[in-house]
């Protein structure tokens, strides 16, 4: 079998997409803007305090990087240390789990690099389609 194909010959139990699928669930959870991009950048950085993580992200607000944590801590996808100094310091890192997940969106955007060319090219000639029809 080829990579990047899906061997159809396995039989799998048919999912039910319904509010309690594990996909549909994961797939809430991490569709938001800033989720991966976090897991990324502490996959990378390995530990970050809350202002590097914010300065290393660039444009994510600190409202949204706090919530953002949150969600990811509550699946244990990101670890938060407190240390008991003054003031207090707090520095975050990736789980085991959270780590899990990195060859995955590593496939994620070798597939994003290898195919943005040509859905930029399906989005243009899509576009001009739909401008000579209006």
């Amino acid at each position: 079998m080829v990579d990047n194909q899906i061997d159809k010959s396995k039989k799998k139990e048919p999912v039910n997409y319904n509010e309690l699928c594990p996909v549909r669930n994961v797939l809430d959870r991490f569709g938001d803007k800033w989720s991966i991009l976090v897991i990324v950048v502490l996959g990378t950085a390995g530990k970050l305090r809350f202002n590097e993580l914010q300065k290393e992200i660039g444009d994510i607000s600190q409202k949204m990087l706090t919530i953002t944590l949150r969600k990811l801590e509550a699946d244990d996808l990101v670890m938060r240390k407190i240390y008991p100094v003054i003031p207090p310091m707090v520095e975050y890192t990736i789980t085991d789990r959270g780590t899990t997940l990195l060859p995955l969106i590593q496939n994620l955007t070798d597939w994003a690099q290898l195919n943005m060319p040509g859905i930029n090219s399906s989005r243009e000639k899509f576009k001009r389609k739909n401008t000579m029809e209006d």
